[in-house]
């Protein structure tokens, strides 16, 4: 929202604002509801990220918009909504993520549109005139047909395809995802450091300090991974390297797999990293087949599945250990429903990790779900496309009904925008 919101605001020529106005998807409605702003000291609303991206937002920045925010910005985006217009609305379509945003100044109108991606700015317009040349219009190459080409490839592959992927990474593709494993690091030292959010990660350290745990492999992934989400969902002013299109699926993909590090000898380093990569590779498989955001919690059935996925694969398991994690995970996180990004997401990120390094084992020790059981397949990309058919057809209504409950608790019973109006379904 706060990227749309400034994108919209580069076309004025008076950055004067008078009122703000947005249009956003269910599930962008959902996952915007309670996670804490970055740069904020924890505050939360559709409604102030939209404002903080109107009045001090990077647009150029991308998913790092909120990278310039200030607390003087904060308090100027606070005064502004308790004097200004602005409105948010629930918009009733079948696009996962889709946002709108209109804002005034004087007699000028602009408004941006975001879709498909959170940071595919797919349309822009002044005046009522579409602008046609602009450097926020499909930046980085994002184009809705250039994921739609990349989806349909990666979903067509096979896991022996996407393993014999790591043979084409170059010492490019290594700094990249060396690269994502600074900043995921980053934010779990800061989460042990602080324990802010939940305190998922720091809570759980400290009670193997106090002798009431024992730090194994899986508590370790467990812990790391809580801990960099508690900083996440707290709103820290840090960077994730995401998966899929998400920061917490970024989480998940790679630090229960650095958290192994610890435990066991990897001659090759590259070998780590490949296995992130096929983490990676794993989470874009499912969620091409899931949607870019549902009622299933892409952290446990995707990312958690491409991470025991590149767990087994660190552990010399071939391609016969690698699906019967995936398969085993599945089985047992598939029901996990999601419920919007806020700090409880550190629990399931816990969960995630903990079962990835888990599942990963079992297969390694020839442990393998049969394909008799419920919606696992003989295949692991059978069982992983089952998963996607259940999230996109068997859950369509519990999303929506998921979404009603979290309105309702939201706005004291009655489901309410953050102008105070009942959102319009348009």
């Amino acid at each position: 929202m706060a990227l749309c919101a400034a994108a919209a605001v580069t076309l004025l020529p008076n950055k004067d604002l008078s009122s703000i106005e947005l249009w956003v998807s269910p599930n962008v409605y959902k996952n915007s509801m309670g996670v804490a702003i970055p740069g904020t000291q924890s505050e939360f609303g559709i409604d102030l990220a939209a404002v903080l991206g109107a009045l001090g937002g990077d647009p150029y920045l991308r998913l790092e918009v909120f990278k310039p925010i200030t607390d003087q910005i904060v308090k100027k985006a606070k005064d502004f909504l308790l004097r200004s217009e602005v409105h948010v609305h629930l918009l009733e379509t079948e696009q996962p993520v889709f946002i709108k945003a209109r804002v005034r100044s004087g007699d000028d109108r602009a408004e941006a549109i975001v879709v498909g991606a959170h940071d595919h700015i797919s349309e822009l317009e002044f005046n009522g005139v579409a602008v046609r040349e602009h450097p926020l219009l499909f930046a980085g190459d994002r184009s809705s047909n250039a994921l739609q080409t990349m989806e349909q490839w990666i979903s067509a592959l096979s896991l022996d395809e996407m393993v014999g992927l790591l043979d084409d990474l170059d010492a490019e593709d290594f700094e990249f995802i060396e690269e994502g494993i600074r900043c995921n690091m980053a934010l779990a030292a800061h989460g042990l450091k602080y324990g802010p959010g939940l305190g998922i990660g720091r809570t759980l350290e400290r009670l193997v300090s106090e002798g009431l745990l024992k730090k194994d492999m899986c508590l370790a992934a467990r812990i790391l991974t809580a801990a960099a989400s508690d900083a996440r969902m707290s709103g820290v002013n840090l960077p994730a390297m995401s998966s899929a299109g998400s920061g917490n699926h970024g989480l998940t993909a790679v630090l229960p797999i650095r958290a192994l590090t610890d435990y066991i000898t990897c001659e090759d380093p590259l070998r780590v990293l490949r296995a992130i990569a096929l983490s990676h590779i794993l989470t874009v498989y499912i969620k091409a087949h899931i949607g870019r955001l549902s009622a299933i919690c892409g952290c446990s059935v995707a990312a958690g599945a491409g991470a025991t996925g590149g767990i087994a694969y660190l552990m010399n398991g071939n391609t016969h250990h690698i699906a019967g994690a995936i398969k085993n995970l599945l089985e047992d996180l598939a029901g996990v429903i999601c419920d919007g990004a806020k700090a409880g997401c550190s629990l399931k990120l816990a969960t995630a990790a903990g079962t990835a390094v888990q599942s990963a084992l079992l297969a390694l020790h020839g442990i393998d779900v049969k394909p008799t059981d419920g919606i696992i397949a003989s295949t692991s990309e059978q069982t992983m496309r089952n998963v996607g058919e259940l999230s996109t057809r068997g859950m369509a209504e519990t999303d929506r009904t998921i979404l009603r409950i979290m309105m309702a608790k939201h706005f004291g019973g009655r489901s309410r925008d953050e102008s105070g109006k009942i959102p319009d379904a348009v």
